[in-house]
Order: C-alpha cells, then structure tokens, then sequence
C-alpha cells in the first residue's frame, strides 16, 4: 500500500479483513462496490485528500445526502484499514427527515393488490414472500431463516450481527408456507429458492415484485422489498404506539433507526392540523 491507490488485490485483502471483523456479507459487498465506485472516479489519479474531495462534490452533483453518506462511510472505513486516516473526508449533515415523500410509501391497500396480483398470475413464491416480509417484518436478507422447521413452529430465528431475535409468524402466514412447502415437496432448510435450488437474492425479488406493478396499478417507485419493512413498522406503530418494542421486532439497536421507519407521507398530520380549527 505505498502508492495510494486501490487495486484489486487491494480490495481482496479488504474483503478478507471485514469477514475476520465478522462483517455482514451484505455490508462486505457494499463497501466493496462502493470502492470501485471511487476507483472508477479517480481513474489514474491516486487517492489524496484533494481527490477525495473532489470526490465528494461528484456524490453531491449526483446522489442523495443518504446515499453519500454511505458511499462516504465505505471510503472513510478503507481509509482506516490502510492507515491513510488523514485522507478521511467528513459525512454531510442532514436534519432528519420528518415525511417520506407521498409517491414512495406503500399503502394497505397497494399492497393486497400486489399479493392478489400474484395470486392471479399463480407466482405463489413471491406472493409468499411479499406476506412474510410485510407481516413479520424481517429483513429480506433474514428470508434465509424462513425455514420448514421454522413455518412448523410458527416462529423464525432471526441472527444478525451477532445477535438473535424471535420474529412470529402470523397463523394465516404459517398455514401458507406449511401448504406451500407441501406443493413443492420441500423437505427441510431455506422455503425460498430459485429453480436452481440456490438462495433468493434482492435482484430476484425486486424483478418479480416489479413484474406485478401494472396488473396491481401500483407504481413501481413504491414496489422493493425494503418498503414492505415499512409498511409493518407503520401498521404496527399505528396500532400501539411503542417505538421502543418496534425496534425489538425490527431488530435495531437504535430508536433513531425505528423513526425512519414510521414516517408517513404527511397526510394524516395534514387531517390533524385541519380538525384543529385554528384559523
């Protein structure tokens, strides 16, 4: 690491160093792909505190503060690795968001019109799916825990970083996967498989999903897997107003997190601040 450039070499020896750190694989692919985004930017240039500056400009000319922030987190956390931490760059500041924009949130309604839609067009695996992100809340990289032995016992064990949660199954969603395991003679392990026998990952989800969006008149900005984790975290804060027990069940550490969760589009505020009849 003498020159201070990224090779690919570079990136391996990386990628080995976060699997010892016990990093997530998701997180481990992301850093990785966020590094050849930089590599790709500075082309012949080597890295230096002018050029990761300069860096920065670009993700703001053409990212959002989000995406920045996290493209900034995979430089900052090479730098580390390799020693060079007085190449860092600082993070933007943003003040939280309090709506999510009306055309991304997923509505009830929109989403029964995606599983009936999958329903119609006999695609059984993936109107499964979208019923158990949506109704437990799971990540779609904890899809892995949905097991036979799991939809038999009705509840799923869910590990990440370390840590496990107990997530349920809602009855209606059990007898589902029992029928669906039935039909497709699946033995025991992973539910959801492609053809191949191999795991389902978040492109193959996300191309299915999308394939339903004209037949369900759902608009395709509001159609990815994420959003059905929103849509249980909002259906749930409705119900019981604790933020504290949803992170539980999402499985954050920080309430900070859970917030982002359960903004809505605005709408029911605005209803509220009209029943207050103040002008």
């Amino acid at each position: 690491m003498d020159n201070h450039v990224i090779t690919e070499t570079d990136l391996e020896n990386y990628r080995n160093y976060l699997l010892r750190c016990e990093k997530r694989k998701l997180t481990i692919e992301k850093y990785i792909r966020d590094l050849r985004k930089l590599n790709e930017f500075l082309g012949d240039r080597e890295i230096t505190k002018e050029s990761l500056i300069d860096y920065k400009k670009y993700l703001i000319d053409n990212y959002s503060v989000s995406s920045i922030n996290s493209m900034l987190s995979a430089v900052n956390s090479y730098m580390e690795y390799a020693g060079w931490t007085c190449y860092k760059v600082k993070a933007l500041k943003s003040q939280r968001k309090v709506y999510c924009p009306k055309e991304k949130e997923l509505t009830k309604e929109e989403y029964f019109r995606l599983v009936d839609t999958a329903r119609k067009k006999h695609r059984e695996r993936i109107g499964l799916i979208i019923q158990t992100i949506c109704s437990t809340g799971i990540r779609i990289s904890e899809l892995d825990y949905v097991t036979v032995e799991a939809a038999e016992k009705g509840e799923i064990t869910v590990e990440c970083k370390g840590k496990y949660r107990q997530v349920f199954m809602p009855k209606k969603l059990q007898e589902y996967l029992i029928q669906y395991i039935r039909q497709q003679n699946i033995g025991d392990g992973r539910i959801f498989v492609t053809k191949s026998g191999t795991r389902m990952n978040r492109s193959n989800i996300w191309k299915e999903m999308k394939a339903l969006c004209r037949e369900a008149r759902v608009p395709e900005s509001k159609v990815f897997p994420h959003n059905l984790r929103h849509l249980f975290a909002r259906t749930y804060y409705t119900m019981e107003k604790d933020i504290a027990k949803l992170a539980d069940l999402l499985g954050h550490s920080s309430i900070d997190t859970t917030r982002i969760y359960i903004m809505t589009s605005g709408e029911e505020h605005r209803r509220q601040i009209e029943e207050m009849k103040l002008v």
